[in-house]
């Protein structure tokens, strides 16, 4: 589709592909980077096959927690995650981002690609965030700030790994 929007974030982690994808895929491991600079994951629960379910539920500074849900489309281990992505209340229904007080046109389901790529001892990790061509200019930039830190938090975790 010609008017398709995605953001794509391209990262290389100094440690193995292993190690980055169980950053993505241990539950115990996703809630210590996930979520903005200040914000904390209190649940996560990963399902890691394809039809399998995930959800999240991080806390911002101020106490808003923000849940998450998906399922997983495709997965090849050790190389590719591809998934569904909604938000969702606590007990996991999916529910529109109205519900945390974004704007109407944000799309209730939206799909993650993340590409885990060898390079020398070192991972370079592509994240595609797609459906999202209805975001705002503003949301889009919030979304984009949002990986960032998340990822910048990983990569905190990666180096005390």
């Amino acid at each position: 589709m010609a008017d398709e929007k995605e953001l794509t974030i391209t990262r290389t982690f100094n440690a193995p592909r292993e190690v980055v994808w169980k950053a993505w895929t241990d539950p115990d491991m996703f809630m210590q980077w996930w979520g903005p600079r200040d914000f904390t994951t209190l649940v996560s629960k990963i399902d890691l096959k394809v039809g399998g379910e995930y959800f999240s539920c991080m806390r911002s500074p101020d106490g808003q927690d923000f849940c998450s849900k998906g399922v997983y489309r495709k997965i090849v281990e050790l190389e590719c995650l591809v998934m569904t992505d909604s938000f969702a209340d606590n007990e996991g229904n999916a529910v529109p981002a109205t519900h945390y007080g974004m704007g109407a046109d944000f799309p209730m389901e939206m799909q993650i690609m993340v590409t885990f790529k060898e390079q020398n001892g070192k991972t370079k990790l592509i994240v595609k965030h797609s459906d999202i061509r209805k975001l705002s200019e503003a949301e889009l930039n919030d979304m984009q700030q949002g990986w960032n830190e998340s990822l910048d938090k990983l990569a905190e975790l990666l180096t005390r790994s």
